[in-house]
């Protein structure tokens, strides 16, 4: 079993930045797909970001060039750096890992972004 404690979000302008952290306790593996999702209000779940444990990376197509995930596989943790932030972003951001099909979830954390 995984526990995912996401940190970081809160309220900012448009073109401003923040950075979201997810700590993950019990063992993570290399093998495990780290990511971050997000939903925003009457949306379904979307996928942000992921990465392998050796570093590949996949965007969504409208966080690119914006957005960019990391992972310290001997912290365990997922990060994510949000620059230029749009009002579009606004959501719920959670951390996933996906572990041979299976996904565990992080509680969420709120993103806002003011126009």
């Amino acid at each position: 079993q995984v526990r995912l404690v996401e940190s970081g979000g809160g309220l900012v302008q448009a073109g401003g930045s923040l950075r979201l952290s997810c700590a993950a306790s019990g063992m993570i593996f290399s093998f495990d797909i780290m990511g971050w999702h997000r939903q925003a209000p009457g949306n379904q779940r979307e996928l942000v970001a992921t990465i392998t444990g050796g570093g590949s990376t996949v965007y969504a197509d409208s966080v690119k060039d914006r957005f960019a995930i990391s992972r310290d596989n001997a912290k365990n943790t997922v990060t994510l750096q949000m620059n230029n932030l749009k009002p579009e972003d606004t959501a719920v951001y959670y951390c996933n890992i996906l572990r041979r099909g299976l996904n565990y979830w992080g509680q969420g954390t709120q993103v806002t972004v003011s126009s």
